[in-house]
């Protein structure tokens, strides 16, 4: 019985040194590396979630890649909503700081991206509340770059930086 006892308590000892190794490891990966979230809503359809409410995808966010700022047009990004810091929005970025974008229906024709920041935008226009209704986002906002699509496995691919064709710039920084 004694024997029993102490197997017992050696199980429980190496459990608790595993579980306090872990969990913090697990929770700096999570918020400095990657992590998982699911896509809810119509606004990046066709890109993601193009059976609109019957399914929802889940992508993954790689936190490293933003660390620096280091986002490029076409990317596929979350980022903290400006409008309610409570919510995580996915959008594409449009244009870099310097960058002049053509509006679809923000209340100037033309936008100069100022330094420290970007525009985003949903690929469903028109169902999408982006940089057309709150502007420029500042860099700070930025949350992840979303990599892969991981679920449903049949829409297991790697998410491309691509623009769509209609929203090329009028001007880029690099044009200057």
């Amino acid at each position: 019985m004694v024997q029993s006892q102490g197997w017992v308590r050696r199980y429980f000892k190496a459990f608790c040194k595993g579980f306090f190794v872990a969990v913090p490891v697990a929770v700096t990966f999570l918020d400095r590396v990657a992590c998982v979230a699911r896509v809810e809503g119509a606004s990046m359809q066709p890109s993601l979630n193009p059976g609109g409410s019957q399914s929802s995808d889940v992508v993954l966010l790689n936190h490293w890649k933003v660390r620096n700022f280091e986002v490029q047009r076409g990317d596929i990004v979350s980022l903290v909503s400006p409008k309610n810091p409570e919510q995580k929005i996915i959008k594409r970025v449009i244009a870099l700081e310097g960058d002049i974008v053509k509006t679809m229906g923000h209340k100037n024709r033309y936008v100069k991206v100022p330094r420290g920041h970007i525009w985003v935008e949903g690929d469903h226009h028109g169902h999408s509340f982006d940089s057309n209704s709150f502007g420029p986002v500042s860099l700070g906002l930025l949350h992840a770059h979303a990599t892969h699509i991981l679920w449903p496995p049949k829409r297991w691919q790697k998410l491309e930086s691509v623009l769509p064709p209609e929203r090329l710039l009028v001007q880029s920084e690099e044009d200057c």
